[in-house]
């Protein structure tokens, strides 16, 4: 009688066993610490800014209110190579008022490798807006910073007021993802 419920047991301590293995190494222990690891891998090869050059313009600036202009940004890596992966932070601001610039929403952004010297790009388009009128924002400085990071470098805006959807704070602009540089 005893027998039985041995074997039940074991039959049991084996599905068991079936059901957790994931098909693949018999080591199942290393994969967290594989997938942890090359989590961390990537994270550690993010692109910081202070390893990287930026050049903003020659721009197609917006020559009147309600006209669009693009402003080109060209990422330079001075360091080892690194990825982007995500939009780029792009903030305008005034004096006392700063406004994010929304992301390109139709475009899903690609992971790229920054090789040492590599260069990469994104663009702002943006609609100049009427100097005074309310719903602009009179912009005079451009923060640009890297995916997921809170430092920002700072350059002049000289492209004229950023007209708004619904006020100085809602700008009708936006920011593509990083492009291989010459795409």
């Amino acid at each position: 009688m005893r027998a039985l419920p041995i074997a039940v047991v074991a039959a049991a301590a084996a599905l068991t066993l079936t059901a957790c293995d994931s098909g693949g190494s018999s080591n199942n222990s290393d994969d967290g610490k594989k997938a942890s690891t090359a989590s961390s891998a990537a994270a550690s090869t993010a692109c910081k800014i202070d390893q990287i050059g930026i050049q903003v313009g020659p721009a197609n600036a917006a020559p009147a209110a309600g006209d669009t202009g693009n402003v080109p940004v060209t990422l330079t890596n001075k360091g080892a190579q690194c990825t982007l992966q995500g939009f780029p932070a792009v903030k305008v601001q005034d004096g006392g008022t700063s406004t994010d610039v929304p992301d390109e929403k139709s475009v899903t952004p690609p992971k790229q490798a920054l090789a040492p010297s590599g260069t990469a790009s994104f663009t702002i388009t943006y609609v100049r807006g009427t100097a005074g009128d309310g719903k602009s924002l009179a912009a005079t400085t451009l923060k640009i910073g890297l995916p997921g990071a809170a430092t920002t470098q700072s350059f002049k805006w000289s492209y004229g007021p950023l007209a708004g959807k619904t006020g100085p704070t809602d700008p009708n602009a936006s920011v593509s993802s990083f492009q291989p540089a010459g795409d």
